[in-house]
């Protein structure tokens, strides 16, 4: 029976999924009304993107709190808050007048997809037998990464038959059922003397991030200018002097120490990867779609739908495979899925349809589902059970950061050749589709040279 989840173990995990995907489904389903958007209230591409990057800002910077929160609060009391924030943000973005309100309501409800996710991870990697961990792990990550390619879906569905607005709406009664679900069955322990907040590496840490994506977000307008250059070179400054700021003194935002594991960088490495490759392609497909193909706004996010659904299925299975024959074989199969399916986006551009940019995604996406939940799960294996919300708290906030990161960047890439670019709008995004494809491509490749090296460490340390 030690191997065996408990009843409410799984009614916790499923409620405080269930947040999470909320949360993440309006994050990416707010992709396919940048066109809309952009028209009702008369900004343009690169800055209706911050609606998506404000939103992955947002949640990284609130994940960078919860390794102490974790330690000093109940999960059920911290799930609470959560929700509280998705619902009051729902109800600002549903009925904001001006983009600055729409954003503000972004904003508040990324505070609970900050909270909820690390909190699910933290449920697993603390009260799930480490023998299911790679199981349920994956039963996490089919959840969770439904929400990504599911929203534009979603979103687009809702907003060519509806109103964008009605986006928010409709998730409002879900986040009730996640508050009444945690409260019943959400427990956990708490740290008996943890450390002081540490307010100084929180605002460097915040400031870093902030200043790391923006520096990205000026591509758009200025290209690679000396601002970019010169804000790139603040934000490393900015995480050094986080990371200076966190080791010292008897305060501490997170545990660093973890990184000392050649295998947990390597992981952080890779999980940063594979989340800016999802979600900036996510974004890219939708709005390439629309502008290249002249596809309709549900169309554009039907694209992402089989892919989606075809990774969720993968997920836990990928899991069950990890459990049974290690971590290495289904992330090599997925490294070589990525490298194939980020190939044909390049190599058969000319020839994009909307059939063939689905049949692409589903290669990308089943590569992703593959690596991604078993990656953190391997991170999480090199450290003490103690360690664990450390290694949430931090791979959530990396792969959060790098999916800004993919979204400001790639739309960036995008808004150049829109911006200055020759001939119509579509040539121009065709153009700039052809470099976001490129770039993930030689992402795909580093990926999979990153865990080769990875595991073939691990396997001479084992021997």
């Amino acid at each position: 029976m030690e191997n065996q989840i408990h009843p409410c173990t799984w009614g916790a995990i499923l409620s405080v999924a269930l947040l999470s995907l909320l949360g993440i489904m309006t994050e990416t389903s707010m992709n396919v009304t940048y066109p809309e958007l952009s028209r009702e209230f008369g900004i343009s591409l690169d800055m209706t993107q911050w609606i998506t990057t404000a939103y992955l800002l947002m949640v990284t910077i609130m994940m960078g709190t919860t390794a102490y929160l974790l330690k000093k609060y109940h999960p059920q009391y911290l799930q609470v808050v959560a929700v509280i924030a998705f619902m009051v943000g729902d109800v600002v973005c549903a009925i904001a007048p001006s983009f600055t309100i729409l954003l503000v309501g972004r904003l508040v409800q990324a505070t609970a997809t900050g909270l909820a996710t690390p909190i699910l991870f933290h449920l697993i990697f603390t009260q799930v037998p480490r023998a299911k961990l790679g199981m349920m792990t994956g039963i996490a990550g089919m959840i969770i990464s439904l929400a990504p390619a599911l929203g534009p879906t979603y979103g687009g569905l809702v907003s060519s038959t509806m109103s964008w607005r009605m986006i928010f709406w409709f998730l409002l009664p879900f986040g009730l059922i996640s508050l009444i679900g945690g409260q019943i069955f959400v427990r956990g322990e708490v740290s008996t003397h943890p450390k002081p907040f540490s307010w100084p590496s929180f605002i460097a840490l915040s400031l870093a991030m902030l200043t790391w994506v923006y520096a990205f977000s000026v591509i758009g307008k200025q290209g690679f200018s000396l601002s970019f250059w010169g804000l790139l070179v603040l934000a490393v400054v900015l995480f050094g002097g986080f990371v200076w700021q966190n080791n010292r003194g008897a305060s501490q935002l997170v545990n660093l120490q973890v990184f000392r594991h050649a295998a947990v960088r390597d992981d952080a490495l890779t999980y940063f990867g594979l989340q800016f490759l999802n979600i900036g392609i996510s974004v890219v497909i939708p709005v390439y779609a629309q502008y290249v193909l002249h596809t309709g706004a549900l169309l554009a996010g039907v694209i992402l739908l089989p892919g989606t659904l075809i990774g969720a299925v993968i997920s836990p299975l990928a899991g069950h495979l990890a459990d049974q024959r290690g971590f290495q074989l289904p992330i090599r199969i997925g490294t070589s899925l990525l490298v194939v399916g980020a190939l044909c986006f390049l190599a058969f551009q000319p020839k994009l349809t909307a059939i063939w940019l689905l049949v692409f995604f589903i290669v990308l996406r089943a590569g992703f589902n593959f690596c991604f939940s078993n990656t953190i799960s391997n991170a999480t294996t090199q450290v003490s059970v103690q360690a664990a919300t450390d290694i949430s708290s931090l791979f959530n906030m990396v792969q959060q950061l790098a999916g800004a990161t993919g979204v400001v960047f790639l739309t960036a890439l995008m808004a150049i050749f829109q911006n200055q670019g020759q001939g119509s709008l579509a040539t121009r995004t065709y153009q700039g589709g052809r470099v976001d494809f490129w770039i993930t491509l030689i992402l795909a490749v580093v990926i999979a040279g990153i865990s080769a090296v990875n595991y073939h460490r691990q396997s001479h340390a084992t021997n």
